[in-house]
């Protein structure tokens, strides 16, 4: 029989047909035990050029197609190897169990953004490095303006890296395929607070009493504004001068543990604020809030009487007893455009904070503590342009505090120097 009878890749292996395909760089040939005849050819031509495409396609599943083939074993194929879908699926409900609602609610927001672009019915085992780059490109590049930002870009990419890690560590794939693939470089996005003059106007343009507290305690205590909106009284100690943060209020409507616990010392604008703010809710009805806490499936609940009630501000039966943890941004918003000033993100009144303790001489790591980060690097990275030029003001402390501990010199030897 002439070779050119046969289809592309099909070929006579002892009396009955075989096909042959490139897959994951090597060549690799399938006995498809059936008798060599014309039509079987024809088939197996067929099947070769479905396998092809498959294998183009990225959906080719080697175990379910040939289930019996020694092949198997050389490229780490078997049972587990399964979709994209599939494995976030996994993924994400063993997730949970590890963090909270509000994380795991931005996991799957990832994950809905990824899927297509990585490929829904793709196989784990065939994503590739360099697909991987890809997207990346195409997450930049976009269409129009609707490129995502090198923050998101590397934040997709660094969560889907997690997951497809627990493809490698649980025996779906050989390897990460985003090992290698390093975070884009971003410009440093530098902190744009609210100068004092600034704050007044800006607090001046606030049309009720409870909104100029709410962003006064903001700005004099580098709340974040799940933490802000989800104060309560019984976390407040004015007589001492102390604040608790002991829970954070997310996007999800969820009470969760802060980033952080800590006390915050509250300076005096802020506890004259904070008294302001008393006389109308102090007094106001105490919530029993569930707060979920770190460890999987456990919750506390919380006395709470809140200190800023938005039903103070806008009388409507729709409105709730507490601020959404975004809708403060709205007032932040309203009272900016009212006062005439540049637009900036409601977050930059906790930048605001931070700068204007570090202007004022205040000690990073006091100012890291007091905001909630790990660490008092945080505060040198973002804000080391507002640190204080206070070197003559360390040389008098250290001549006041370190003068009695020098060792008395003669007057010859002082001389001699």
């Amino acid at each position: 029989m002439s070779k050119e009878s046969y289809p592309t890749g099909v070929e006579n292996h002892g009396k009955s047909l075989r096909i042959w395909f490139i897959f994951k760089g090597k060549r690799v040939r399938e006995n498809l035990g059936v008798p060599d005849t014309a039509k079987n050819r024809k088939v197996a031509g067929e099947l070769r050029t479905s396998v092809c495409f498959a294998i183009r396609m990225g959906t080719f599943d080697y175990a379910a197609q040939f289930p019996n083939s020694p092949n198997l074993k050389n490229f780490g194929i078997g049972k587990k190897d399964i979709t994209v879908k599939d494995l976030s699926e996994k993924w994400l409900e063993l997730k949970r169990m590890e963090i909270c609602a509000n994380a795991i609610n931005r996991y799957e927001s990832v994950v809905r953004g990824m899927l297509p672009r990585i490929g829904t019915n793709k196989l784990v085992s065939s994503v590739t490095r360099e697909d991987l780059l890809y997207v990346r490109k195409d997450m930049l590049a976009g269409s129009g303006d609707r490129g995502l930002s090198v923050v998101t870009v590397n934040y997709y990419m660094t969560t889907m890296a997690g997951m497809f890690q627990f493809a490698a560590d649980n025996g779906y794939v050989s390897q990460n395929p985003f090992n290698g693939i390093k975070p884009l470089k971003r410009a440093r996005i530098e902190p744009d607070p609210l100068t004092r003059d600034e704050f007044v106007r800006f607090i001046d343009a606030c049309k009720h009493q409870q909104t100029k507290n709410l962003w006064s305690i903001a700005v004099y205590t580098g709340l974040r504004h799940g933490e802000l909106v989800s104060l309560a009284w019984e976390d407040i100690d004015l007589k001492a001068g102390t604040m608790t943060v002991r829970r954070n209020y997310t996007k999800l409507g969820d009470f969760t543990l802060p980033k952080t616990e800590r006390v915050v010392h509250l300076i005096k604008p802020a506890i004259d604020a904070l008294r302001d703010q008393a006389e109308m809710t102090r007094l106001g009805r105490q919530h029993k809030v569930e707060v979920q806490l770190r460890e999987y499936g456990r919750t506390a609940i919380h006395d709470c009487t809140f200190v800023f009630n938005p039903q103070l501000v806008k009388k409507s039966g729709n409105v709730g007893y507490l601020y959404k943890a975004d809708s403060v941004g709205d007032s932040w918003d309203t009272a900016l455009k009212r006062s005439g000033l540049r637009h900036r993100k409601a977050y930059q009144s906790r930048h605001t904070y931070a700068c204007w303790s570090l202007s004022a001489g205040a000690n990073p790591s006091f100012i890291a503590s007091q905001m909630g980060h790990a660490s008092a690097q945080m505060v040198f990275n973002v804000y080391g342009a507002w640190m204080a030029d206070s070197s003559s003001d360390q040389i008098a402390m250290l001549n006041q505090k370190l003068s009695d501990f020098a060792p008395s010199m003669p007057q010859s030897m002082a001389i001699g120097i």
